[in-house]
């Protein structure tokens, strides 16, 4: 039984495999409309999303399967102190696949540890995030045409941004690419990635306070919000929660084939007025990410 706790679990051909079948599905969506009928989803999210989960039930009805689950942990046994493994021996018993957020690092390992069905990361504290970045490297490859040679901006958040963390490791297995990292020096990437993805695999790197500086020589810029929840105090947060705001002005250097993406919710970081710039794809992610959680729950269902 496969589960899918860290973007490093797929290979880059289980990876090219998955946007392969997205693709198909998009083409032809009728043809999956019954591949999952009689199955049970299960969205056990122990910390508030809208995308991410609402995306996971999309895409398990859109393959005629059945959701149940919780929203937020006060609806769940959670709330009377039932220990994360309890959860899931009990949730087992009722479901095909689980899909689980937690605010605690390290909580869907221990959950794939005790499962009798699949679990799916949908995100773990600041650590990773794994089906938004197979909705990143389908939207990267949808608008560009590869994974490969190409230049990635990340910009804001990158100290506890796991989408950031999830998208630099799968990338990093791709050839020709090359990384601009932009942050205040407070939510600089941390070192370990640095040194255990990025220089591990020979990735060229820069790092930089000044988007300005660095825009005209993206090919895509991957904008994050600086998260509150993630903030010990409320000074620190309201003191960088705008070091970084897209603005048209700001994207007239820019390439005109640059395309913009962003894991959303959006706060403050990109300009409303952004988003009538045909470079803008943060929606268009959304969209692809139903897809791309489709064909990744058909593989980890073993469905074809």
């Amino acid at each position: 039984m496969k589960h899918l706790i860290d973007i490093c679990d797929l290979s880059t051909e289980e990876i090219d495999g998955l946007i392969s079948r997205a693709n198909d599905i998009i083409a032809h969506p009728d043809a999956y409309s019954r591949k999952c009928a009689g199955k049970k989803l299960a969205t056990l999210f122990f910390e508030p999303s809208t995308r991410t989960r609402l995306s996971f039930e999309a895409a398990m009805y859109e393959l005629g399967g059945h959701v149940i689950g919780f929203s937020e942990a006060q609806s769940s046994s959670a709330s009377k102190g039932e220990s994360v493994a309890d959860t899931i021996k009990v949730v087992s018993c009722y479901a095909d696949i689980i899909a689980m957020r937690h605010p605690k690092e390290g909580a869907p390992l221990v959950a794939s540890r005790v499962s009798g069905v699949p679990i799916i990361n949908a995100g773990d504290g600041g650590h990773n995030h794994p089906t938004q970045t197979l909705a990143d490297l389908l939207t990267i490859y949808r608008e560009k045409g590869r994974l490969s040679d190409f230049t990635i901006g990340f910009c804001g958040d990158l100290k506890f941004g796991r989408t950031v963390h999830s998208l630099i490791n799968a990338l990093s297995r791709y050839s020709g690419i090359k990384f601009v990292l932009i942050s205040p020096d407070e939510l600089k990437l941390p070192s370990y990635i640095k040194k255990e993805v990025i220089a591990k695999n020979g990735i060229p790197y820069t790092q930089t306070s000044s988007l300005e500086d660095v825009i005209p020589s993206l090919d895509v810029l991957y904008m994050t919000r600086v998260q509150r929840e993630r903030f010990f105090n409320e000074e620190d947060y309201a003191r960088l929660k705008d070091s970084y705001i897209l603005t048209p002005e700001k994207l007239v250097p820019a390439k005109k084939d640059m395309i913009i993406l962003h894991p959303l919710p959006r706060v403050n970081e990109i300009s409303v007025s952004v988003d009538s710039d045909e470079r803008a794809c943060y929606f268009k992610q959304v969209l692809y990410g139903k897809y791309i959680r489709m064909s990744l729950i058909m593989k980890l269902l073993g469905i074809n």
